[in-house]
């Protein structure tokens, strides 16, 4: 068993964070954002900027006004929009990998994805306690890789973003298998 990488991506030039009430308001506002064309990033904000849930928006602050206009027309709610002093948590975009021959896991917080690595089939998903995780389980696995759903489009929770983020991943690894 090998241990092949932990990839941590850094924090915007200038930037602050929309914080939301819940994990699905974070989740949609990401979407609705980079489709607008903004670069953003979900993060999990610092401990004295947590109000709702523990994800946030991050975005580049000078772009504050274009995003509350676009929050505004398209009628997505937010708590806040802060200027960040302090680091958010990379837990969010750390990724660990584990090459066990024939198959790879990946992890990405508390969920892991397993693939074969010569079919692309998921092999098993686990982690998370979050109400979506059997659902996300039972769509994802004995799937091809291209050909199952992204857990961010048919999940709610943290969980699913996590879940997300190692999917991503293991598409990555796959395509440089083949």
């Amino acid at each position: 068993m090998a241990i092949f990488k932990q990839k941590k991506k850094g924090a915007f030039e200038g930037s602050g964070l929309v914080i939301f009430d819940d994990v699905p308001q974070a989740i949609h506002a990401e979407k609705v954002l980079k489709k607008a064309g903004y670069q953003v990033k979900l993060v999990a904000p610092p401990p004295a900027l947590r109000k709702g849930c523990d994800l946030s928006v991050e975005i580049n602050l000078v772009e504050q006004m274009g995003i509350k206009r676009l929050f505004s027309d398209q009628s997505l709610p937010y708590m806040e929009i802060t200027p960040l002093r302090e680091k958010t948590s990379g837990l969010l975009d750390i990724v660990s990998i584990t090459d066990f021959g024939d198959a790879i896991m990946v992890k990405a917080g508390n969920m892991k994805i397993s693939f074969d690595k010569s079919t692309g089939v998921i092999l098993n998903t686990s982690g998370g306690g979050c109400p979506d995780i059997p659902y996300l389980h039972a769509e994802l696995i004995d799937k091809r890789l291209p050909e199952a759903p992204r857990p961010k489009d048919i999940g709610f929770t943290l969980c699913a973003l996590m879940a997300d983020r190692a999917f991503e991943e293991c598409l990555n690894i796959r395509e440089g298998i083949e």
